[in-house]
């Protein structure tokens, strides 16, 4: 009985050896991903536009102004290619809706007089917490969109963003492409987007040229625009 024993357990044990090693290798898809609030908690008091970089403060050759209120959406729609009131498809990727009063949005452009490219920086009081943003993004990497009677394709990537002190932070790619009209009337943008409490900060560079975007006037006025925010 005890040989007998001795075979069980001489068939089993190989059995279990392959299951612990199996167990010990095996590895789970995916990438690490860091953590990022789900929700708003903080609310900062300071009024919006008092919190934008002053012109000053963007990197030259940009030349900027702090927009008026009335022109602040028609900005707006140009950034994300879509604005108020245009058609999207897919009908899910269609933004929120945006308040663009005094204290909710707020806009400085820069401009290079040499070759038209843009630096803006926008700022927005939400309390969506930026992964709502990333999750959109992620699920709408190309839709079509039609305002005006122009049909545009507007393409979408996550990018990595920049290190920066914020409570979340993501950057993107966006193209901007008309059926009609040509190359020279297409939209290249790079944007880094960061939350600070219930303020959204966008600094978006912004051309109709082919070419790399200026990575480091972008990042430079990215950090200012956070900086400015945070130390509110």
């Amino acid at each position: 009985m005890a040989d007998s024993r001795r075979m069980r357990l001489g068939r089993v044990a190989p059995v279990v050896c392959a299951v612990l090693l199996a167990g010990c290798g095996s590895t789970v898809p995916g990438r690490p991903v860091s953590s990022a609030p789900t929700a708003v908690t903080r609310h900062v008091s300071a009024e919006l536009p008092t919190l934008l970089p002053d012109p000053s403060q963007f990197p030259p050759p940009y030349a900027a102004v702090v927009l008026p209120q009335d022109a602040v959406a028609q900005a707006a729609g140009d950034l994300d290619g879509m604005g108020r009131g245009a058609n999207v498809q897919p009908s899910r990727c269609v933004p929120p809706n945006q308040d663009f009063g005094p204290d909710r949005t707020a806009m400085a452009v820069g401009t290079d007089d040499a070759t038209r490219a843009t630096l803006t920086v926008e700022l927005i009081r939400s309390g969506e917490p930026l992964a709502a943003l990333r999750a959109r993004l992620e699920q709408c990497g190309s839709v079509r969109v039609n305002r005006a009677g122009a049909a545009t394709t507007v393409t979408s990537e996550l990018d990595s963003p920049p290190p920066i002190d914020a409570d979340d932070t993501l950057s993107l790619r966006r193209t901007v492409r008309p059926e009609s009209g040509g190359a020279r009337l297409t939209q290249t943008m790079r944007t880094h987007v960061a939350q600070v409490g219930d303020v959204r900060i966008s600094v978006t560079y912004m051309s109709f040229a082919e070419g790399e975007p200026d990575t480091p006037a972008l990042d430079a006025l990215f950090a200012t625009a956070v900086r400015k925010v945070r130390e509110r």
